[in-house]
């Protein structure tokens, strides 16, 4: 069986909302629907048909198969990759699969997508009436703010005393269910570990917040964000354009924030994590061959991925062994790397994998990361993948590598290779 490399032909994510916020009336599907009409409409020619920079038309008749990672389904319906790509107008006939691999799930959505374009035999060939259907979508999606309570014992009875309701958003998406903890408590062990303070935490939180900001108003984002559009009953609509999050902190009030997870000699709060977040992130992916041969230009080259595993208790550098797993993949050297995205569940997690990998922190989240910018569990990993390939781009840089950590002790990493 004949392999090509996956490319990158197009990225974009919704604004990122903040919890019960303006993105409160929308499901994640919704939130998917309107990430790939977005990356539908960014898809661009060559200039070999009509010139360059064109749109191509009717793009959503070119996919074949749709993964969108979904953390926390539940309230939702069934399928919500389906929900999500039948809303964004595709064809009935695009296959759907949603994708749980925690927070890693928009970025194994993506590695799943280039795995199939490697393995050409699994797309459509010259012989089928779906021939010409080369494209993969990937992404991911979450709604946070859509997350029910649940009632455990509401199916087989309570006879006597109360019931308690169980948060699906700690309880399905950030509840250590190995250790019965929450997962805040896995980065006050990392702290610990790796002897990181509760000053050097703010300080990497404050400094997330200042680059987040600077991005937004410098317009970094611009090209990447669909905006979203929320219709009102008898108001005007409401507009979203930007992230939500870096506006809303009080860079005051951090250094006296309360431990939020322990109070004896805590060093994790409300400000140097991630916060509960909306939105949605997508990305069209195709061989390289097929990419040249549609006359389409392609944004970035995806060389090789990687995954790794280790104790529950200690997911939070999980990403510094899928990274070296993902680069040897790629057959490139650490120091090849020019510019890095860890996903910051923590700010512990980026201090502790930058320490482990010992990597230069001015390359490493430029533009912000999850502490500042917002973390829903399904769409982050597939948000850093694109926001790499903006870094890579506005810095006229090469390579680049995104990674991201997720409960069970999990990690995933992938390599990219600017083309455009």
């Amino acid at each position: 069986m004949s392999q090509q490399k996956a490319v990158i032909v197009s990225f974009a994510r919704t604004p990122i909302a903040r919890f019960r916020g303006s993105f409160s009336s929308l499901k994640a599907p919704q939130l998917g629907s309107t990430a790939i009409k977005g990356a539908l409409s960014r898809i661009k020619s060559n200039g070999n048909g009509n010139g360059a920079g064109d749109i191509i038309e009717d793009p959503q008749n070119y996919i074949y198969e749709a993964f969108m990672g979904n953390v926390v389904s539940a309230g939702i319906g069934q399928a919500p990759c389906r929900q999500a790509v039948i809303g964004a107008g595709l064809p009935q006939s695009t296959i759907c699969t949603t994708i749980n691999k925690v927070c890693a799930s928009g970025m194994k959505s993506v590695m799943l997508a280039s795995q199939m374009i490697q393995c050409n035999g699994l797309l459509p060939t010259s012989n089928t009436k779906n021939k010409h259907k080369k494209m993969i979508l990937a992404g991911g999606m979450e709604s946070m703010s859509n997350i029910p309570h649940y009632l455990p014992s509401s199916r087989t009875g309570t006879n006597l005393g109360h019931a308690q309701l169980l948060d699906g958003v700690i309880y399905d998406g950030l509840w250590d269910i190995y250790n019965n903890q929450h997962m805040g408590m896995c980065a006050e062990k990392c702290a610990r570990d790796y002897g990181i303070s509760r000053a050097e935490q703010d300080e990497y939180a404050l400094e997330s917040y200042r680059r987040s900001q600077d991005a937004i108003e410098s317009g970094v984002f611009d090209d990447e964000i669909e905006i979203v559009e929320i219709k009102q009953r008898r108001k005007e609509s409401i507009i979203v354009k930007h992230d939500e999050e870096p506006a809303a902190v009080n860079i005051d009030r951090v250094p006296s924030l309360r431990p939020a997870f322990t109070a004896d000699n805590g060093t994790v709060t409300a400000a140097n994590a991630s916060s509960l977040n909306d939105g949605a992130a997508a990305l069209v992916l195709m061989g390289e061959n097929d990419a040249k041969d549609m006359g389409l230009v392609p944004l970035a080259r995806i060389l090789a991925y990687g995954d790794a595993e280790q104790d529950p208790v200690d997911f939070t550098t999980a990403p510094s062994h899928a990274v070296p797993v993902a680069l040897e993949n790629a057959g490139v050297e650490l120091a090849d790397v020019e510019y890095h995205e860890i996903n910051e569940a923590f700010s512990v997690v980026a201090l502790a994998n930058m320490k482990l990998l010992n990597l230069d922190p001015a390359r490493v989240n430029i533009f912000g990361g999850a502490v500042s910018l917002g973390h829903p569990i399904g769409m982050s990993g597939a948000r850093i993948i694109g926001t790499l390939y903006n870094a890579l781009k506005r810095k006229d840089a090469t390579l680049g590598c995104a990674s991201i950590c997720n409960g069970g002790g999990g990690a995933s990493a992938i390599v990219l290779e600017r083309m455009n």
